[in-house]
């Protein structure tokens, strides 16, 4: 007998009175907002950690394989002549050019969650999976930007009639000798940020959005030179000192820090003993592999155009082996994408054919130069400037 305000172990609770957390506005899929939370946390993991995709240009592809971009050159001014037609420049200016920018093969990452593991697993298995399906696509994301961003410093622009030649990229040397190790100098660094600024300023690229990526020794390298050779921002010098977080500024550049730059043939930081092509840092010890697709070896990865899915070329790390840091302004690079970033999960029969699903983020994306002009690769190691990553109308080839 039940009495009044006691619970009977014996009854049983209506399933329609049930609260399920999951179920969308009551509906009968318990786990309807569960997928939609994981689809979240994706995009998170994504964005967290890929830093390009708002520094470049960004374009949605809705149809086609490419999307064009166009260049005008630079025109004459001219006196007019008392009664002479205006027909135009007798030159045929300005210039016009063009690049194309195709999309690469659709880029996954995928992870199978089995039903069971995620009934026992006392944390949060789906959300965990997502942030690490996110970082995957957006450290590809970033790679191939800045590899194409270090490939237009190499490069003359596509506007090339004769008297009307645009500005190119440009590659300017960390330090005077042939020490590696001058990537991580604060001076030589400084140095090179005042004359990449100048030479922006000479070719004619706007001030609006200059920015530069380095490896992250290289900016707390600088975080610890705030107040010191040259480098003062009295706005941020106590938080950047104590926090190792003070964005700093130099010659109107802002500085990020990025894991994926090209840094001498790597990726991150280059371990080892000082050469020509390693600034010979020590390793911390027990550093895992950084490591991408495509793999030859740690740290390393081959990105040419005849690399299976890839249709841009990206180069390959040995085109690398001397680049220590990009500098450069939003027009340097442009990245099309025909599908963004998103997540799709199995459900249904195949679900319970597998007991579990498949869980799968995908974009489809290709990244080129834009402007050389507003591309600038630092490098060190040597005097001769990087090369490689030659451009030719029908194939990239390093």
């Amino acid at each position: 007998m039940a009495y009044p305000g006691s619970f009977d172990h014996q009854s049983n609770v209506n399933p329609t009175q049930l609260t399920r957390p999951g179920a969308l506005n009551g509906g009968a899929d318990p786990r309807a907002l569960y997928l939609k939370l994981f689809s979240g946390e994706m995009f998170k993991g994504f964005q967290r950690n890929t830093i390009a995709r708002d520094l470049v240009q960004k374009r949605t592809l809705t149809s086609g394989k490419s999307m064009q971009f166009i260049y005008t050159g630079r025109t004459t001014a001219e006196y007019h002549t008392p009664g002479q037609s205006i027909l135009g420049n007798d030159q045929k200016a300005p210039p016009v050019a063009e690049k194309t920018v195709t999309i690469d093969d659709l880029l996954i990452s995928s992870a199978f969650v089995y039903e069971l593991d995620e009934t026992l697993a006392h944390y949060d298995l789906r959300g965990e999976i997502s942030n690490k399906i996110g970082y995957a696509l957006a450290e590809k994301y970033d790679r191939l930007i800045f590899r194409a961003i270090a490939k237009g410093a190499r490069q003359a622009s596509p506007v090339s009639m004769t008297n009307f030649v645009e500005p190119g990229g440009t590659q300017i040397q960390v330090g005077a000798g042939s020490d590696a190790d001058d990537a991580y100098s604060s001076t030589h660094l400084i140095s090179a940020f005042y004359d990449a600024a100048a030479a922006l300023d000479e070719k004619g690229v706007s001030t609006e959005g200059r920015v530069a990526v380095l490896n992250p020794r290289q900016y707390y390298e600088l975080i610890q030179a705030v107040g010191s050779n040259g480098l003062v921002n009295r706005d941020v010098q106590g938080t950047a000192l104590q926090s190792g977080q003070g964005i700093i500024e130099i010659a109107g550049i802002r500085i990020y820090k990025s894991m994926n730059i090209p840094f001498f043939g790597n990726y991150g930081t280059k371990y080892g003993t000082a050469s020509a092509t390693n600034p010979g840092v020590t390793s911390p010890g027990n550093v895992g592999s950084f490591i991408g697709d495509d793999t030859t070896a740690n740290g390393v990865e081959d990105a040419r155009s005849n690399v299976t899915g890839i249709h841009n070329n990206y180069g390959n790390h040995s085109d690398f082996e001397n680049s220590c840091g990009l500098i450069f302004q939003r027009e340097a690079a442009g990245v099309v994408e025909a599908i963004g970033p998103q997540v799709q999960v199995t459900s249904g029969d195949v679900s319970v054919v597998y007991q579990g699903d498949v869980i799968l983020g995908r974009l489809a994306m290709g990244a080129d130069f834009l402007n050389p002009a507003a591309c600038v690769e630092l490098f060190a190691g040597t005097t001769t400037a990087p090369s490689g990553l030659i451009h030719s109308p029908s194939k990239l080839v390093p």
